[in-house]
This record gives structure tokens, C-alpha cells and sequence, in this order.
């Protein structure tokens, strides 16, 4: 039998009957141009799309919606009023994932945290062990192995069923060789390819970052950042990142380093930092430098050692230490605000998520940042706390199982 297509107003005929019109090859770019924003950005909303592509209020309507119903994204219906009150924040667009379980990994200077979960980010199993990272990566990166072998077990997940693995860890890492190249911030880890070496123990592909990015991450998909387009994301611990979040995206830098603040001079410091300078941000302020701050007062540690920094929030000495810690870092966040406007702070870390820390943050934010700028920027709490990380992490290695 053969065909014979002919024009008509009404649309394309087959011998001569009427037939539904195909998609025009304009709604075909936008539906492809669209799914490129979805997959790139990993969570969007509708006029995020419209303000990065360009594309009319009404085309992009039309191309989501012909996204989903081929099922191609996914959209997140939950929406809730955001921390400032101006409003509702718009319901998110995710790329449609695979069925299986995912890795996220964090390491932290002092601790290995691993969960696993399936596409959608709901964690089956989580634990975090105590380890020295900074020592000896081939340790760390053994360890973190063995959590992973460990959880799948624990959930009762076959390795076979295990998609991807993505893990951050809290140094510099060169994004084109796929290396860490700090030697004074993480010595062991010097010119490791950790990437490369958790997929050899784990015998998957694993995508390796920063750890403040994935702090980011995790709280743009699951967090308090969730609806923001241009945030910081201010990792305070034991030591002080930052990622910069804008137009949904982070922002790393030629070479992947951006966001160090840590290693911000501060007039006046004279303390030794272990990148090699003297006066950094991070060798005046971090969990260890508050803690013996701490250790001159009545909060000293005792018999069950360190209190935890929740319990000194609520001592007046042990707030006004914190808040103290806040202003200075607050101090170089406000000059970031003035150079980048965010829309948002969002702050992480042992130390971001205690509220006198915030609070000092705050009020050196709006003292130090232009008017305009400080009027215009959110300060918020991690909605993640600890975990921000991980489940940043876990975020970046379901973005490996979207349908395409």
C-alpha cells in the first residue's frame, strides 16, 4: 500500500482523509532545547526555563507539557512558602530517572558519610563512621567502600542494582585532570584521582566534586535552597567553603577552585593556615579554633568529652562565641553578596547551623553589604544540616540514571 501526503489547511491528508498534525519542527527544538535546561540545571522551575532559554511563557508551557507525557521529566508538585514570605516558590522540573538505587559519599575532614537511595533521593540506608581523611586517602577511600557494600547489604540491594556513585570531598580538585591538587589542605590526597579510585574498589563510574558544591546540590533538591536560582551556600565546620549557585548551576571556575572564602586574608590575623599563608578565614574560624576558644571558659571539655555545639548555642558564653565567629564570616560573605547579589545565604556545616553563628552572619551581612544587596539577599539555615553533603552527592548520581 502506498501513501501519498498532500497539504491542506486542515493538516496532512493520507489519500485524501484529515489527519492529526505532527509537531512542527519549532515545538520539536524547544521540546529538545527545554530537556538540555532540565538535564543541565537537575532541578527547575518553569520560569527558570523561560529566563535561560528565552522561549515565550506559552511555548514552554506547551514543550513541558509534551515532556511529560512522554515522560521524559518528572515535576515535584510540593511547594511551600519560602523563608522570606514573598509568595510560593514554583513547583520544580526533574529529568526522569531510571528504577534502581543510588551512591552519595561525603567526605568530611573528620568523618566518611555513605547513603544509599533509589532515583528519586529516598534514602534506604545511611550511616557515618569517624576517620581522619585528611591522613591517608587510600584508607578513606577503603572505608567509604566498605560502607557502601555495607548499606547495599543492609537494604537488601543487589551490587547489580547499584546505577551510579557520586562522592564530594572537602578540597581543591582540578575538574580537568580529575585530581586533587592542594597539597598542604589535603597532603595525602595530592594528585589522587579519587574519582578513579573509588570506581576501581567499587566497579562503578563515580563522579567526584567539592563538598560544598554538593552541599548546594542537596539543598537546592531537598533543602532550603529549593526554589532559588542564585544562592551561596556557606559550609562552616572544620574548615570554611562556599559554593556559588547561579542560574541554578555552580559555578566552579576556570579549574574548579572557586569558592575556597576560607582562605579569605582578614586584617589583622596573624594565626597560621595549613594552606601556607597567615591570617586566613578558616585559621581564625572553624570547629576546632571555636572549640578552643571554648575550652578558656566554663564550657571546657569534661569527662564525656566536647559538648555538643547545640548545647553551647544555648549557653550565654558559648552563644556569644559563636556569634562572634558568625560576624567575621559574615563579614566576607558580604563582600561575596556585593560582588554576586544572591538571592539567598544558606548556611551549613557544624557551625552554619547553630543560631547564634547565624545570627552574627547576619548582622555583619547587613552592616557590610551595599543597602540594595543586603535588602535584598535571604539568610537561612541549612535544611539539611550534617547531611547536606551526602544527599547533595546522592542528587548528582540519580542525575546519571535520567532517561534521555
Amino acid at each position: 500500500m502506498s501513501f501519498e501526503w498532500t497539504k491542506s489547511r486542515a493538516g496532512p491528508t493520507v489519500s485524501g482523509v484529515v489527519t492529526r498534525d505532527q509537531p512542527s519542527r519549532r515545538r520539536e527544538r524547544t521540546r529538545r532545547l527545554l530537556l538540555r535546561e532540565v538535564h543541565g540545571r537537575g532541578a527547575v522551575s518553569r520560569a527558570e526555563l523561560e529566563s535561560a532559554t528565552g522561549l515565550s511563557r506559552s511555548a514552554v508551557a506547551a514543550g513541558v507539557t509534551d515532556l511529560l507525557a512522554a515522560r521524559l521529566i518528572e515535576e515535584d508538585q510540593a511547594s511551600s512558602a519560602p523563608p522570606n514570605g514573598r509568595g510560593r516558590r514554583a513547583a520544580l522540573l526533574f529529568p526522569a530517572r531510571r528504577e534502581g538505587y543510588v551512591a552519595g559519599i561525603d567526605f568530611g575532614h573528620t568523618h566518611v558519610r555513605v547513603a544509599v537511595a533509589d532515583t528519586s533521593g529516598q534514602v534506604a540506608a545511611e550511616d557515618v563512621q569517624a576517620i581522619d581523611v585528611d591522613h591517608d586517602a587510600a584508607v578513606a577511600l577503603d572505608q567509604a567502600a566498605r560502607l557502601v557494600t555495607a548499606l547495599l547489604s543492609r537494604a537488601g540491594i543487589g551490587h547489580a542494582e547499584l546505577l551510579a556513585v557520586a562522592a564530594g570531598i572537602p578540597g581543591p580538585l582540578d575538574h580537568r585532570r580529575k585530581v586533587v591538587i592542594s597539597p598542604t589542605i589535603l597532603g595525602s590526597w595530592i594528585d589522587f584521582a579519587p574519582a578513579a579510585e573509588l570506581g576501581c574498589r567499587l566497579g562503578r563510574e563515580v563522579l567526584i566534586g567539592n563538598d560544598a558544591d554538593m552541599g548546594a546540590i542537596g539543598e537546592k533538591r531537598f533543602g532550603a535552597a529549593r526554589g532559588y536560582t542564585d544562592f551561596l551556600y556557606i559550609k562552616a565546620s572544620h574548615g570554611i567553603g562556599a559554593s556559588v549557585v547561579t542560574g541554578g548551576r555552580c559555578y566552579r571556575g576556570s579549574r574548579g577552585f572557586a569558592g575556597e572564602i576560607g582562605h579569605t586574608q582578614l586584617p589583622g590575623a596573624l594565626g597560621r593556615c595549613r594552606c601556607g599563608n597567615r591570617g586566613c578565614l578558616e585559621s581564625v574560624i572553624s570547629v576546632t579554633e571555636v572549640r578552643r576558644q571554648l575550652a578558656s571558659t566554663h564550657l571546657r571539655a569534661g569527662p564525656a568529652g566536647e559538648p555538643a555545639l547545640a548545647d553551647v548555642a544555648r549557653d550565654p558564653v558559648g552563644a556569644r562565641v559563636l556569634a562572634d565567629a558568625g560576624r567575621l564570616v559574615g563579614r566576607v560573605v558580604a563582600d561575596g553578596c556585593n560582588w554576586l547579589n544572591p538571592e539567598a545565604v544558606i548556611l551549613g556545616g557544624e557551625l552554619g547551623v547553630c543560631g547564634p553563628f547565624t545570627e552574627g552572619v547576619s548582622e555583619s551581612l547587613y552592616r557590610y553589604a551595599q543597602p540594595a544587596t543586603a535588602e535584598a539577599v535571604t539568610v537561612g539555615i541549612a535544611g539539611l544540616g550534617s547531611r547536606a553533603e551526602v544527599m547533595g552527592a546522592v542528587a548528582v548520581a540519580a542525575e546519571q540514571c535520567s532517561v534521555s
